[in-house]
């Protein structure tokens, strides 16, 4: 074997690592989030799980991914430790795909038809739609596809140039010389464990060991220690994920470890002791891809067929390992939703988006506690309210301080242009929602003062303030169900309502002048009643800008002022039927 043929090895190599990372982006992104949601939500029995964990390492290509994930979510408090133990079984299950389709390079046979599906037949095809895809079309769905193709041609043409560059080893006596040596049961595990570790994904060192028996000097014997060790050395990145999680977190990344090194040591003390009496002849024969992609899976089900009666002594023996300690009590318990905003759910960019947007609808639905808590307090004050509002603020600065941070670091990774459009607007819409908080509690500080100084406001300003906080209790509610539903029908009715309490707002200044000129208002009152008008119209002013970012998500732009300007013409049927229903509703 020449330096050249090394040279093509290790290019090979970094081919097909690079082909399994373009492909399984491109499931992830044509995913969008879907299969991380699909985890969350069904994860009600152990069978379910281990299925949901199957399917969806299937689909994203990486059972490392999908471990990392649950991690997450156990961290996170979405997800229990039980309903985890399905789960990374099943992504156990789920990543011996890989293995089968790159067995597909070992075909054999002269039919057109079995020549066709060698990949190297038809991944040619595949670049030239992918390409097409990428270069020619516009379409998100296809630019996924499109990296999906290329990524999997780029993978088969990294396993062909492995293939190749090995082939000359058949012939070098000492090659075999070492492979005898991994024969060995412990030698080979650790071979395949410290691998495997290395490079961070059983499907990859699988796949390097597919290419090696093209060369025909890799017997069954060989091969297997190597295949049990490699599903050891795959717990490695969710060990190191779980690293400064909380003890779930990590009782979840040793659930994966216990698994696969029970299951690896039982199979090899069954396997071996009863080759010791029957002596199966297959193991001295060569291996091929298909046979590894054989073992592979056989290996993975039995395991997961064995283990799942025993998930609760998995949980339990991850439970003996890291050990209750005292851990600190949240000191307010509307912030636990922060922590869904997990940093291991950045590598799955569409999820982190989906989290980052459902915790934003939290933000919103405390600023709005906030609000309505507020203008109560204009008919029935209390201390304890008042406090409340106070506490709501601060929950919701905490809120746009963590969720501005981690939607800054989302939008640092490659996004589908949907999933871009939606964190531009989470960043503009945390801001507005956080200034309502602000006006909430300056409105709440106006009638704590007004409440301690005994001031009383006219039965007319009292009627006049009721309508004002009517129309604001009602667009602030309008925009918190636009967000959570994301409903464009709804959006689209809270800038008439605006412009109506613009009016509102004049209007009372207007009334609130007369009777300071009556003498029928102190100097006092018509300072708290000012302020008051100020904070509501502002409230009314940061709904307006939340319902205009989720209009332009739809659109390219975000221009603001330009939006409002559009749908404010008069040629705009729609808006001013809209605006004369709210002026006829909140009419003094």
């Amino acid at each position: 074997m020449s330096i050249f043929d090394v040279l093509a090895l290790f290019g090979g190599l970094a081919l097909f690592l690079f082909g399994m990372n373009v492909m399984g982006d491109g499931l992830t992104r044509a995913a969008g989030g879907k299969m991380e949601r699909i985890l969350e939500k069904l994860t009600s029995t152990p069978i379910k799980g281990v299925l949901l964990g199957a399917a969806v390492t299937a689909v994203i290509q990486s059972s490392s991914a999908t471990t990392v994930m649950v991690v997450g979510f156990v961290n996170s408090g979405i997800m229990k430790l039980r309903q985890a133990v399905g789960i990374i079984m099943g992504a156990n299950i789920g990543t011996t795909v890989t293995s089968w389709i790159l067995s597909l390079s070992g075909i054999q046979g002269d039919s057109i038809w079995i020549q066709m599906l060698k990949p190297s037949s038809f991944s040619p095809i595949l670049a030239v739609i992918g390409i097409a895809f990428l270069m020619f079309s516009k379409n998100e769905k296809k630019h996924d596809i499109g990296m999906i193709f290329l990524g999997f041609t780029i993978l088969m043409y990294g396993m062909d140039a492995m293939s190749g560059a090995v082939a000359p080893l058949a012939d070098v006596p000492e090659f075999a010389n070492v492979l005898l040596m991994f024969s060995n049961p412990i030698l080979g595990m650790i071979v395949g464990t410290l691998f495997t570790a290395i490079i961070q994904s059983s499907s990859a060192s699988v796949g390097i060991l597919q290419a090696l028996c093209m060369t025909g000097a890799v017997t069954y014997g060989t091969a297997l220690p190597i295949i049990m060790g490699q599903n050891i050395g795959t717990c490695v990145t969710a060990l190191l994920s779980s690293i400064g999680a909380k003890k779930n977190a990590k009782r979840a990344a040793f659930v994966h470890l216990y698994f696969n090194l029970i299951g690896t040591i039982l199979f090899m003390i069954v396997f071996y002791s009863i080759n010791a009496f029957v002596k199966f002849g297959v193991l001295q024969d060569m291996a091929t891809p298909a046979g590894i992609a054989v073992i592979h899976s056989i290996f993975n089900i039995l395991t997961t067929i064995v283990l799942l009666p025993f998930g609760k002594g998995l949980e339990k023996l991850a439970t003996l390992t890291i050990r209750e300690k005292e851990e600190p009590v949240e000191e307010i318990a509307e912030l636990v939703p922060l922590k869904h905003l997990d940093a291991r759910f950045l590598e799955q960019p569409a999820f982190a988006v989906t989290q980052s947007m459902d915790v934003m609808n939290q933000m919103a639905g405390y600023s709005a506690e906030a609000l309505y808590d507020s203008l109560e307090l204009l008919k029935d004050y209390s201390d304890e309210k008042w406090q409340r509002v106070e506490a709501l603020e601060d929950i919701v600065d905490k809120y746009e301080d963590e969720l501005g941070t981690y939607l800054a670091k989302v939008s640092g990774k490659e996004l589908a242009e949907e999933d871009s459009k939606r964190v531009s607007n989470g960043l503009h819409c945390i801001g507005d929602l956080e200034r309502i908080s602000d006006h909430a509690l300056a409105i709440a500080e106006i009638y704590a003062k007004m409440h301690k100084e005994e001031m009383v406001f006219s039965d007319k300003a009292m009627a006049e303030l009721n309508l004002y906080s009517n129309a604001v209790y009602e667009i602030m509610s309008m925009t918190c169900k636009a967000l959570n539903e994301d409903d464009m029908k709804i959006a689209k009715r809270i800038e008439p309502l605006e412009e109506v309490i613009n009016g509102l707002n004049a209007t009372i200044k207007k009334q609130h002048i007369k009777r300071l000129q009556k003498g029928k208002c102190t100097i006092e009152l018509g300072i708290a009643l000012e302020n008051l008008l100020n904070n509501y119209e502002r409230v009314a002013d940061h709904c307006s800008n939340v319902a205009a970012s989720l209009l332009q998500v739809k659109t390219d732009s975000f221009d603001t002022h330009e939006y409002l300007n559009r749908v404010k013409q008069e040629s705009n049927v729609e808006f001013q039927a809209m605006y004369s229903m709210y002026k006829e509703k909140y009419s003094l």
